[in-house]
């Protein structure tokens, strides 16, 4: 897959950055700065009506969602602010009529338009009430967590969860742009910015070997919350998710599938310990880490490349050590992926540092052992 060349040269972050999503009609900018939440013109100008539901969670509406709200109003919108529950456990169909809800009491048509202000979670439902609402109504992603910056945020994948499943019902539906206001940042809880770390460290080991080099070297910047370093690795993100999205939207062709390097151990492990008891990033960290081990296995990759992918998890933070599952009930998981074909596990294995393939036909045998024994 071709990716656009990095460009890791610091960028202050007050300078605006824009990263094109290309796909036809439906193609999108994501807006990088600081500040951007204090002007809501961009937001504006893509109404087509002059309504605009805000949905967020307590914590996030009372740091940003009542001075944006403001902000609307001031111009002439009509703002409907909605508030749902925080957490993964509550990405359940319950949560979701919580919007239809409060849309329908008030009447809102074709042209309101939605802002998803908040983590991925609220990203997700958002989007998905977005693409079912009346057959479809427009919608912006305003992610206020890093890990919705760099990930959820960005390709128009919308779900809520299922007890047997992370994600299971959903569509793809793309937002009207993305607008990423790095002050958030500064709000977040570290064990959520670390959370986020995973998806950042994600792309370099699965997709860009020299993105991954960069990390290394300023993981302790990262770490500290550096301005200059955050905006440069969410740019490098943004890019890498932009174009794997424009070649493979709806993830039939396998290269939108890369994203997922760690994923399926991840949402096992998510699903098995139950929804929100180790954060996403968490899981996908630790799911790397068996991904990783799992290509060694295999004999993919030598030793010394997957010591140093796993040292670059643990250094952000992430668990390194799965929990204890037992291998049954992760394979009971890992068979529902929907990256599997005819029930067959597919998973997402490295040929080399930067190199990732969509393994196809796994023998479920050899995951049992690797489960049990963890090599």
């Amino acid at each position: 897959m071709n990716l656009p060349v990095a460009n890791h040269s610091a960028v202050p972050p007050k300078d605006q950055i824009r990263v094109h999503v290309r796909l036809g009609l439906r193609s999108y900018d994501i807006v990088i700065g600081t500040g951007l939440l204090a002007d809501v013109s961009s937001i504006i100008n893509l109404a087509a009506g002059a309504r605009i539901v805000v949905v967020s969670n307590p914590l996030v509406s009372g740091l940003y969602g009542g001075a944006f709200a403001k902000k609307l109003t001031a111009a002439g919108v009509d703002v409907i602010q909605i508030e749902l529950p925080d957490g993964e456990v509550h990405k359940d169909w319950q949560t979701l009529n919580m919007i239809f809800d409060a849309m329908l009491a008030r009447a809102c048509d074709r042209k309101t338009m939605m802002v998803a202000l908040g983590g991925g979670v609220i990203g997700d439902m958002v989007g998905f009430a977005a693409a079912v609402y009346q057959r479809g109504v427009p919608f912006v992603q305003v992610p206020t967590t890093l890990l919705a910056q760099v990930d959820s945020s960005v390709g128009g994948k919308t779900a809520i969860n299922h007890p047997l499943g992370k994600n299971m019902i959903g569509a793809f539906y793309q937002p009207k742009m993305v607008l990423i206001d790095t002050a958030t940042l500064a709000t977040l809880p570290e064990r959520e910015y670390r959370s986020g770390m995973a998806e950042i460290i994600k792309y370099g080991i699965a997709l860009d070997a020299d993105f991954f080099a960069w990390i290394e070297a300023n993981l302790d910047a990262l770490n500290q919350r550096d301005p200059n370093a955050l905006v440069s690795a969410i740019r490098r993100s943004c890019e890498i998710k932009a174009a794997v999205v424009a070649a493979d939207e709806h993830e039939t062709n396998g290269g939108r599938a890369l994203l997922n390097f760690g994923h399926t151990f991840g949402h096992a492990i998510e699903t098995a310990l139950g929804y929100g008891t180790w954060l996403h990033g968490e899981a996908v960290g630790c799911g790397m880490v068996m991904a990783t081990r799992f290509s060694a296995k295999l004999g993919q990759i030598d030793a010394a490349t997957g010591d140093r992918i796993i040292d670059v998890i643990q250094r952000a933070g992430l668990p390194v050590k799965a929990p204890s599952i037992e291998a049954d009930v992760m394979l009971d998981h890992m068979s529902r992926d929907k990256k599997n074909d005819a029930g067959v596990i597919r998973l997402i294995l490295l040929d080399a540092l930067g190199k990732s393939r969509l393994a196809n036909r796994v023998d479920q045998q050899t995951i049992r052992h690797f489960l049990t024994t963890g090599q």
